[in-house]
């Protein structure tokens, strides 16, 4: 039978052919949301400071986004919510009572260079979040390795000099007192975020109700999150340290840190981590790999985030090698599209 394609009524349009309901504020949104547990434990285990220091930060970002665009002429682009995501997540990996101006600082750096710079949203090549966190580090390591006890609330404004401070748990297991560690947080503790740390890392319990939530909107695959946490598991449980047990050296490594909010809200970022499902198990892998080579080998305590951001920087190569298959193309043009 022959098909009368003169008669069909076609319409001829540009790609996609194909639309979702998903656009980039609602996914910022979901992602806004997915955060809100571990922001209201940490007002609880902070204090209201937490929540002044992360809104300060959401309303810096967006300023420094709605002026450089300003300034050039640019369409603004702050309604996306991008700016406010990034704002909230280096607020979550900052200490309590770090000062406003400090995390300001860091605010410039994500938008300004890392983002914007390189040409906004989707274009950066590393989570602008971490590399604001990794310049603060870098300029002010007394500030960003200093951390609040649990319940010892900081004021919202005016000197925290009094605020109580403490090691974190990986600063401990580094130092070589992972048995103190045990006597003095439980696996309890440690999973619901009864810890010192950074704002928005230390519970483990508000980390994955956000995972849920991602994971339920189909914001996220599972693939980069699970592959990355079970890959510091499976090394620290292999590879012990410390004279405790390896199922106490993993699980502490496991809960402490940054890794579950790394893991979850960093490691996933669409413009900074593979588009396939193999190329994301790869680069979990690799995160995991780097963050325990570096916290076993390196000077410093937590390998989060430069781990994130060193694999952000082979998402190209792996992109480039995991590519499916080109079906119905023809040998030379498969070999032409490499």
């Amino acid at each position: 039978m022959t098909t009368d394609y003169k008669s069909l009524n076609l319409i001829a349009t540009s790609s996609p052919h194909i639309r979702g309901e998903q656009t980039t504020q609602t996914i910022m949104r979901d992602v806004l949301i997915g955060l809100c547990p571990a922001l209201l434990f940490a007002c609880y285990n902070f204090g209201v400071r937490a929540l002044s220091v992360t809104a300060f930060s959401a309303a810096s970002c967006v300023f420094f986004e709605w002026l450089y665009r300003r300034l050039l002429n640019k369409p603004q682009s702050v309604g996306d919510l991008s700016a406010v995501v990034t704002g909230v997540l280096l607020a979550f990996v900052c200490p309590v009572q770090i000062p406003y101006w400090t995390i300001l600082i860091g605010d410039f750096f994500a938008i300004i260079i890392v983002k914007q710079l390189f040409g906004g949203i989707g274009s950066n090549f590393v989570n602008p979040a971490l590399a604001g966190r990794a310049a603060l580090l870098a300029s002010y390591a007394g500030t960003m390795t200093t951390w609040a006890t649990p319940l010892n609330y900081a004021p919202v404004f005016g000197s925290t000099a009094d605020v109580a401070t403490s090691a974190t748990p990986l600063a401990q297991l580094k130092g070589g007192t992972a048995s103190f560690l045990m006597s003095r947080y439980s696996v309890g503790d440690m999973f619901l975020g009864k810890i010192p740390g950074s704002i928005g890392e230390v519970s483990t319990l508000a980390l994955l109700i956000g995972f849920a939530w991602l994971l339920y909107r189909n914001i996220i695959n599972w693939h980069t999150p699970v592959f990355y946490v079970g890959t510091v598991a499976v090394l620290t449980f292999l590879f012990p340290r410390g004279g405790v047990g390896n199922f106490d050296w993993m699980i502490y490594n496991v809960l402490g840190g940054g890794l579950m909010l790394g893991a979850i809200f960093m490691a996933t970022d669409y413009a900074t981590s593979p588009v396939t499902a193999k190329g994301q198990a790869i680069f979990g892998a690799g995160c995991g790999l780097f963050t325990v080579a570096i916290r076993y080998f390196g000077s410093y305590n937590e390998g989060v985030c430069y781990s994130i951001m060193v694999m952000n920087l082979f998402v190209p190569l792996i992109d480039r090698y995991v590519k499916p298959p080109r079906f119905g193309a023809v040998k030379e043009a498969k070999e032409a599209a490499k």
